[in-house]
This record gives C-alpha cells, sequence and structure tokens, in this order.
C-alpha cells in the first residue's frame, strides 16, 4: 500500500498553498515555547515543516497499516459479551501503532504531552485515516474531546486527564443521545445529582455511544430538577467504573469495527465539568461542532478510498474491446465525482482554518486578556464564519460521500454488489456521515441563519479583497453571477416574510450557498495550478445551472408542496 499522505497530490496542493500564517502565529503564540520543549517550532517554516513530517507519519500508518486490515476489521466488526467490549484485532493493532507514533494527543497542548496540531492538521489526518478504514477515525477522531476539557475544565481536571489521552492510555466517549432525545439534545432526561458529601451521580439511559466503553465519557445530565430546557443541562467528565454498565451494542449497516453501545448509569460517581447549566448552550455545541467537522474530514476519506477503487476498476476493466473508463458514460461520472471531492476537501479545510483562527483569537484573549479590545471584532467575525460553514461542510461532503459511493458501486457493475470488492463497504460506511453528529437536514438549519443574515456575503467580499482574481475572469465571472444569483434568493426570501415558505426551501438555500462558496474556493485555487483552472470550469458548469435552477424555483413563489403533501402522504385513493 502508499503513503495516504505524499499519494495525494490534491491534499499537498493544499499543504502547499493554505495561508496558515495566522493559525500558527495564534496557535504557537509568538513561539513561546520553543525553549521549553525540544519539537516546539521556532518559525512559521519549522511549523510547516512539522506539519509535513506529522501528516507523513499517518499517512504511512493509514496506507500501510490500517488500510490493509479494514476488510478484515469491518468482517469481525465489534463484540460484546458479559457486558464488556472488545474492538477488532485490526482496530486494536492500529491504535497501538498511532499510540506508539505519539499521535494520541494530536491537538493537546505540549504543556500536557501533547503534540500541539490545529484543526486543520486535524482534519487532514482523519481524511486519511477514514481513506483507510472509517471506523478506526472513530477511535482516532474521538480524541478530540479532550479538547473540550482543555477549554473549559480546571486547571486541576486538565493535569489529571489530558496526559491520560495524550499517552493513549485512555480513549474517550461523548454520551449525549438518549433512547427519547436524538437530534433533541435538550429533552434530555438522564439526571445529574449530588450526593451528601456534594459528589455527583448520575443515574439514566445513553443510547447510540460511539466507542462508548471508552475510559472516559463527557456525559450531558439533567442537573437542575424540575427544569426541562436546555438550561437545566450541564456537561459531566465520567471515568468508567462499576457504576456504568454497558447494556448492549448496536448490530449496524456499517461502520462495524467502531461500538456503538448503550450505557446504564447507577449512580455514577462524575465531576462537573465547567459550570453548572452551560452544558448544551455552551460546552456540547463546542464539543458537536468539533465533531461535525470531524465528520466531514471522515466524508472526504471515505469519498477517496471510493472514488480509487471506481477509478482502478474502470480502468482495468474491458468490454467492447476497450476499458469502461473510456466511453463518455463512464468517464463524466469518474470526473463528476474528482471535481465533487476536491471541492469538499477545499471546503473541510477552509472551515478547519476559520475554526483554529476563531479559536486562536480566544486562546489568544485569555492568555492576554490587555489585547482582547483589539481582537473582540475579529473575534466576532470568526464566530460568524465557522458557524456557518461547519455545518454547511458537514452537510454538503457527507452527501458528496453518499454520492460517490453509490457512483462507485454503478461504475463497478455487479461484482461492486459484492463483497469481493471495497466499494460495497465505503458505501455501507458513508450511509452514517449524513446522519450521526446531526442530519443533513439540520445542519441545514443550523446554516440558513447566517445565510440570510447575509454572512456568506460578507465572507465572500473577504475572498475578493484578499485575492486577485482579475488574472482568471473568465473563470471568476460565472462565480460572480452565480453570488448574484444567491443574493436575490436571499432578497426575495427575507421580503416575502413568510417562516414556513423560507423553511421549505432551507435546504436548496444551503445547496445554493455550498455551490456559491465552493465556486470561489476553487477560483482561488486555480490563482496556483492550472489543473485548478480547467476543476473550476467543470464544477462552475454544473454548479450554475443548479444554483440558477433553484433560485426560479425559490422566485417561482411555488406552495404546492405545502399545500398539498398532506394530501398526498396522509390519505390514501377511495
Amino acid at each position: 500500500m502508499a503513503n495516504f499522505y505524499r499519494d495525494n497530490a490534491d491534499i499537498l496542493f493544499h499543504m502547499r498553498n493554505l495561508d496558515l500564517a495566522r493559525v500558527i502565529d495564534l496557535k504557537e503564540d509568538g513561539f513561546c515555547e520553543k525553549e521549553s520543549f525540544a519539537y516546539a517550532p521556532k518559525d512559521e517554516a519549522e511549523a510547516l515543516d512539522n506539519y509535513d513530517r506529522v501528516l507523513e507519519i499517518v499517512g504511512e500508518i493509514a496506507g500501510e497499516f490500517a488500510a490493509p486490515r479494514a476488510r478484515e476489521v469491518d468482517e469481525e466488526g465489534a463484540s460484546f459479551a458479559d457486558g464488556e467490549v472488545t474492538y477488532p484485532k485490526g482496530i486494536r493493532e492500529t491504535i497501538a501503532r498511532i499510540n506508539q507514533a505519539d499521535l494520541a494527543g494530536f491537538t493537546t497542548p505540549r504543556k500536557y504531552g501533547g503534540i500541539n496540531m490545529p484543526m486543520t492538521i486535524f482534519s487532514t489526518a482523519i481524511e486519511m485515516i477514514s481513506r483507510a478504514d472509517a471506523s478506526l477515525m472513530l477511535v482516532f477522531g474521538l480524541q478530540g474531546l479532550s479538547d473540550t476539557i482543555c477549554k473549559f475544565g480546571s486547571e486541576e481536571q486538565k493535569e489529571r486527564h489530558l496526559p491520560r489521552f495524550a499517552s493513549g492510555e485512555v480513549m474517550g466517549s461523548m454520551a449525549l443521545t438518549e433512547p427519547d432525545s436524538g437530534s433533541d439534545l435538550q429533552s434530555v432526561m438522564l439526571r445529574a445529582h449530588q450526593d451528601e458529601n456534594g459528589t455527583w451521580r448520575l443515574n439514566g439511559v445513553k443510547r447510540f455511544i460511539t466507542n462508548g466503553c471508552g475510559d472516559i465519557s463527557l456525559v450531558m445530565a439533567r442537573s437542575e430538577e424540575g427544569s426541562t430546557s436546555g438550561r437545566g443541562l450541564s456537561l459531566f467528565i465520567y471515568e468508567r467504573d462499576q457504576d456504568m454498565k454497558v447494556r448492549r451494542i448496536e448490530h449496524k449497516l456499517g461502520i462495524k469495527g467502531s461500538p456503538t453501545c448503550e450505557l446504564q448509569f447507577n449512580n455514577a460517581k462524575a465531576e462537573l465539568l465547567g459550570k453548572r447549566k452551560l452544558g448544551l448552550i455552551k460546552y456540547t455545541i463546542y464539543l458537536m461542532n468539533g465533531a461535525r467537522l470531524a465528520v466531514a474530514a471522515q466524508s472526504v476519506g471515505i469519498a477517496e478510498a471510493a472514488y480509487r477503487e471506481a477509478y482502478a476498476y474502470a480502468s482495468d476493466r474491458s468490454q467492447f474491446k476497450q476499458p469502461i473508463r473510456n466511453f463518455v458514460v463512464i468517464y463524466e461520472m469518474l470526473t463528476d465525482m474528482k471535481v465533487a471531492i476536491e471541492a469538499s476537501r477545499s471546503l473541510v479545510y477552509e472551515t478547519s482554518r476559520i475554526v483554529d483562527i476563531k479559536e486562536g483569537i480566544e486562546d489568544r484573549i485569555e492568555k492576554h486578556p490587555d489585547r482582547a479590545a483589539d481582537l473582540k471584532a475579529d473575534l466576532k467575525r470568526y464566530t460568524r464564519f465557522a458557524s456557518l460553514l461547519t455545518p454547511m461542510a458537514k452537510s454538503s461532503a457527507a452527501e458528496m460521500a453518499n454520492k460517490i459511493c453509490y457512483d462507485a458501486i454503478q461504475i463497478h457493475g455487479g461484482v461492486g454488489f459484492t463483497s469481493e470488492f471495497d466499494v460495497e463497504r465505503h458505501y455501507r460506511d458513508a450511509r452514517i456521515t449524513n446522519i450521526y453528529e446531526g442530519t443533513t437536514q439540520l445542519q441545514a438549519l443550523a446554516a440558513v441563519g447566517s445565510i440570510i443574515a447575509g454572512v456568506v456575503s460578507e465572507r465572500l467580499n473577504e475572498y475578493e479583497e484578499n485575492n486577485n482574481f482579475s488574472t482568471i475572469t473568465d473563470i471568476f465571472q460565472p462565480a460572480q453571477k452565480m453570488r448574484s444569483h444567491l443574493e436575490m434568493a436571499i432578497s426575495y426570501i427575507k421580503e416575502k416574510g413568510d417562516s414556513i415558505y423560507q423553511e421549505f426551501h432551507t435546504t436548496r438555500m444551503v445547496n445554493m450557498a455550498t455551490d456559491v462558496i465552493n465556486a470561489y474556493l476553487l477560483c482561488r485555487d486555480a490563482l496556483h495550478s492550472d489543473r485548478k483552472k480547467s476543476l473550476a470550469r467543470l464544477f462552475l458548469k454544473k454548479a450554475d445551472l443548479r444554483v440558477k435552477s433553484t433560485l426560479d424555483y425559490i422566485l417561482s413563489d411555488d406552495k404546492s408542496f405545502i399545500d398539498l403533501h398532506t394530501e398526498i402522504i396522509d390519505t390514501e385513493e377511495s
């Protein structure tokens, strides 16, 4: 197998051309740790070199170690007996290799034993791990929950927990979902109370908990007696003991190497993270946004794996005395797949970069309160951008991955429907990406407010100000045309003032905005590469048609689906 970093020219393109200067400055805080840690960078060039070397190690583990084990991991699956969960052999072996490479504390600060990588590099690593084995990502990626402890925990909690995550001694889970509260997290009913000694105790059930057998969980529970809203919820750090039982694991369509658990808490001892009543409205939102970005990167990785399988098969498979990739109907599919993956990768990496800057500004304000006034406006701006792009990246990348895997099976024909080829595994693994950590429909609801409020236009203005698109006018003008169509749709929705009509077109509005932002990002990429110019042209050809047709539908004021849906779905022919 290959190194999944070195063999991916598009990832290398982004690592060469992404503007990470501010990310590095904020993450390294003026390179203040260069004297304290031998592996801390002394300048921007050294930081970039560190990123390159870390990604090469991840790429090697993914390509040479994890990928060859992925099929066996899928066949073996996670198992459950006598209250204990066992990971498949391939997952156990690869996690041990990751820990040996000191990659368990990927984003953890150096003072707690981590390697202090930014989210942009973590997203890249998650993509490569997911290309190798989507199940593995759900163990590797969950180390990111330690970021929530790092951001909101006390210093004592950080010193006690973070080094154990960083060494690989413990693995974690986020225990949020319950049998009667899936997406509606404010209805969580697992109870937290303080005993006579002031110790917090948890009682209740959590369901669909990824890696719920992990050593340390962040558990959302109702701490305020008599409350029913999200403001009655707090977040707790729970270290596994005899008072929590894994009742069962789910039997799933895909990602079978990752155990999804049902948990029973029986007066289990826990410790409050941060302050009471902020569990959902502050801490879990932060936790979920990190998870959504990880799923976006996972989606790109699965899609990359499926595309490569389809490309190889189409090149090798001959029909009518020629490889099937020579037929227009096949090479159009392959080209669309490649364009979609690269567009999603640009959006995921851009979203990660913006989140890095937003988080970095918050950290700088905390460390240097005297600079808060200068950074306050910048923080608000990047918070708006992150709130827009995170759900947009998650929903669009997940939908893209499902389409890529669907088409990859189609290109394989009948053998794609068998377990002889890996595309059926990728297809099964991809299906969860637009469901967990918030469905595509919920992501659209999360993003549409920012779109209506003008955040997309604000971000597009910055792209125009910061890039010289005059050198690619023939490519950029169609992108500007798409932008004008989007803004016409937004204006119409706002002027109409009909909340039901806006909700009806929410997903369409978000898809329009995603196409426009992708168009701008691909134009930016095109400034660095002739091949990217060609890719941008192909993307714009079809995206422009999608955006224009959506505008026409919104402007048509067609409410027939709203008016007639109950007649169609709730009644039958008499």
